[in-house]
């Protein structure tokens, strides 16, 4: 991977590491891919949201964050109302959860924090700060921002959140092949007059160890798996960094032997201005790479509950009657604060729709209260 350190071009970069250590690993070609820091897909301008790539939760609307919010205080509450409550969000983005948490002004957060962490510095730039959220009392909220969790000191009460995070770390990749598995890499081709990099496409590594008890010998030949090793990792630093609390994870989701028996286009797709892209080795950078989460393959103790059930438990339904009774209170002002209740109808009914976002999976790990002398 030193290759990737010199100057030039990502394709070219990618094609100088290759030609010197042989294909690489799928992993190290997403990681690449999606997070170089000159033109991975994020530090050139990827992202979630209407003129973005691709729409999550929160860009729908606020009252994503408003149903977290709930979700908050209910935590802080279980945790008997602790000060210094924080809240840690990762793939913050821009900032957009953050905005719509922040306006539902929690209970939990009148004198606690709220981090965001944001691994592309072009994402970080455009978060809010305490200037940047006019109408919102930030007063006694610490507003900051990170890059990586390993950049906080541990938080003794808090939850830390991520939405739509772990389909975009870094993960290998398994073929079935004569009854093995095999390490699926990324070869370089050969150059061409019509394009000096060559290109890339997928090539066969040695035979490997699946994550899981998976027999491939029982699997159609072709059949293949992720290895998510990288997403295992962060939620376990995700845990270790709570003292007590929670960690809720939202993404789309499934099991290892389910996505074996699945063509591996279903599972493993890539995004482009809300379009789907080409295949994962074409025109690095230039489109998000993303796989759905093998959920046997995170770290035990997780409550599931999909999207709906999850929103549906912590109070949707009230905040979408509180718009109805607002919008019939103010419509003949026809002014933002109407028209923001009014919408949240239409933003419940695509955020718990069950063949869309409603059928995303909710994660959570809870960490009970410890003393807090072992923060000290």
């Amino acid at each position: 991977m030193d290759g990737l350190l010199s100057d030039g071009p990502l394709s070219a970069r990618l094609a100088g590491s290759i030609r010197a250590d042989g294909p690489m690993a799928y992993d190290a070609w997403v990681e690449a891919c999606l997070y170089d820091p000159d033109e991975g897909f994020y530090a050139s301008g990827g992202s979630a949201g209407r003129r973005g790539d691709f729409l999550t939760s929160p860009e729908v609307g606020p009252l994503f964050g408003a149903v977290l919010a709930r979700w908050m205080d209910a935590r802080w509450e279980e945790l008997g109302r602790p000060a210094g409550f924080t809240v840690v969000e990762a793939a913050a983005g821009t900032g957009t959860l953050a905005r719509a948490v922040l306006a539902a002004q929690p209970a939990c957060l009148a004198g606690g924090r709220y981090v965001m962490v944001e691994r592309s510095a072009a994402l970080r730039a455009a978060q809010p700060t305490d200037e940047t959220l006019p109408g919102v009392d930030q007063s006694s909220v610490e507003l900051s921002s990170v890059a990586d969790l390993e950049d906080l000191t541990p938080v003794p009460h808090g939850v830390v959140l991520a939405n739509e995070l772990l389909d975009n770390l870094a993960f290998g990749l398994l073929e079935a092949v004569d009854g093995r598995w095999h390490e699926v890499c990324v070869d370089a081709r050969p150059a061409g007059p019509a394009e000096p990099a060559g290109g890339f496409h997928e090539v066969l590594g040695g035979a490997a160890d699946p994550p899981l008890p998976v027999d491939a010998a029982t699997c159609p030949p072709g059949s293949r798996i992720p290895v998510q090793t990288a997403a295992a990792d962060w939620v376990d630093a995700a845990l270790r960094l709570l003292g007590a609390g929670s960690a809720l994870i939202v993404d789309y989701a499934s099991t290892t032997p389910v996505m074996a028996a699945r063509p591996p286009e279903e599972w493993l797709r890539t995004y482009r201005g809300h379009e789907r892209g080409s295949a994962p080795t074409d025109a690095p950078g230039t489109q998000d790479v993303t796989v759905e989460v093998a959920v046997d393959q995170l770290p035990d103790g997780a409550l599931i509950s999909t999207q709906a059930d999850f929103l549906n438990g912590h109070g949707i339904a009230d905040l979408v009657d509180e718009g109805r009774r607002l919008w019939e209170e103010r419509a003949h002002l026809g002014d933002l604060t109407a028209l923001r209740a009014r919408s949240r109808v239409t933003e419940s009914e695509a955020l718990l729709d069950p063949s869309g976002l409603g059928g995303f999976t909710f994660l959570q790990w809870t960490r009970p209260s410890v003393p807090m002398s072992t923060h000290e």
